[in-house]
């Protein structure tokens, strides 16, 4: 595959997952937030703290994952490297 197209799709990739990623934490968020049926057409303190927290905690976690995933992907590709040189 082409290295541009490669970047390309990589690029495209991550943009369809941080957008996922964004709606799934804003319907998590709201609903545990914001009740169903609006008493008020502004969010009341209460509701706005909550957000907070729970975007702040859903961003902390996504970058905690994103972080351990990628030192478990690096450990599997030493595992594969070492295999092909012993087998090799």
């Amino acid at each position: 595959m082409d290295p541009m197209k490669a970047q390309q799709l990589a690029a495209e990739l991550e943009v369809e997952m941080m957008a996922d990623m964004y709606n799934r934490m804003t319907n998590a968020c709201h609903r545990k937030c914001v009740p169903p049926h609006y008493k008020e057409p502004e969010l009341t303190k209460g509701e706005a703290v909550c957000l907070d927290r729970c975007v702040a905690k859903y961003l902390d976690l996504h970058e905690k994952l994103g972080r351990k995933l990628t030192e478990l992907s690096v450990q599997d590709e030493e595992v594969m490297r070492k295999a092909a040189i012993g087998s090799g």
